[in-house]
């Protein structure tokens, strides 16, 4: 096999060879060798010049995208890899205009594939629950109530404190992980039901004055008043404030305006980024390692258009 490609241009090149290209996605799905996607047996025949394999058991034949989020898309793997590879390592996010031009899709089609990786970026939380530090934090994700139509305000007021707004929680463990959840409001239990499903109790949390954060007595909750001053010694949400304007930077400058219920994949494409900075080490995770990454998360997951499309609620303009 050629070399890891290690930047874009690199990887646009490497992937147009289709055995490198499907190579690669055989790596990330079967590091321990290609098993059946229908009945799991090992060592299926592959047939060359269809690219695909045939198992000996079951007798059915199967490619690289059955079973994933490529399944039943035409789009070949030469266009698939270096969409993964963009949009998990742009750090300002990728607009659908911009990678239906760069892998030469129609903007309808480089939407529904963003929208799928993003699905591949989701967290499945099977790394247990943030644990020693956690800083929490909500945010109001939207526009101005002045540049909204008066129709659309209206319908909005009805979100907590009127703002017109999405809320989201943030809850970032220092040094670790971020995880964040698009809420309905910032009400106590609300609150509190996603605190204890993601922090281990006993954990030191810090959040601001909020009262809706009262009474978290199962952990050592340390609370910096913002009308008085935003540091106290280590007790601060700097590190939250500073993931929500990233967040705001991608949705503002690049996405412009996102529906309320498809905001939680764009929490999701951003959290994954984040996630994936440095190793546990302290190392800078590279582009190709990202990447990597975000091809490993494709396979048991999907997403069809109908599904995607499915709209209930309002836009939300950025």
């Amino acid at each position: 096999m050629e070399a890891k490609p290690k930047t874009l241009l690199e990887a646009i090149k490497a992937y147009e060879n289709i055995d490198f290209a499907l190579g690669e996605a055989t790596d990330s799905r079967w590091p321990k060798g290609v098993a059946c996607a229908h009945c799991g047996t090992n060592s299926p025949m592959f047939l060359k010049t269809r690219k695909i394999w045939k198992c000996s058991k079951c007798r059915k034949q199967f490619s690289f995208k059955a079973g994933t989020l490529l399944e039943d898309s035409p789009i070949g793997l030469n266009k698939w890899l270096p969409a993964i590879w963009m949009i998990a390592n742009a750090r300002n996010g990728i607009s659908s205009h911009e990678l239906g031009r760069a892998i030469g899709v129609t903007q309808k089609t480089a939407w529904f594939i963003l929208h799928r990786i993003r699905l591949a970026m989701q967290d499945e939380r099977t790394g247990g629950k943030l644990d020693g530090e956690v800083e929490i934090d909500e945010s109001f994700i939207g526009g101005k109530a002045r540049n909204m139509h008066k129709g659309s305000l209206r319908r909005q007021m009805a979100n907590e404190g009127g703002s017109g707004k999405e809320i989201v929680l943030g809850m970032l463990e220092r040094g670790g992980k971020v995880r964040a959840i698009h809420v309905q409001k910032r009400s106590k239990p609300v609150l509190h039901s996603h605190v204890r499903q993601n922090v281990e109790a006993g954990a030191a949390i810090f959040t601001d004055a909020l009262k809706s954060y009262d009474d978290l007595n199962e952990f050592e909750h340390k609370v910096v008043d913002h009308a008085v001053e935003y540091v106290r010694g280590n007790v601060h949400t700097n590190t939250m404030e500073n993931f929500w304007s990233l967040l705001k930077r991608d949705l503002k400058g690049t996405y412009i305006s996102v529906e309320p219920f498809h905001l939680f994949r764009y929490l999701d494409e951003q959290a994954f980024r984040y996630n994936n900075r440095r190793h546990s080490d302290g190392e800078v995770v590279s582009d190709y390692e990202r990447f990597k990454a975000a091809l490993g998360q494709v396979t048991g997951r999907r997403l069809t258009y109908r599904k995607l499309t499915a709209k209930e609620g309002e836009t939300t303009k950025f």
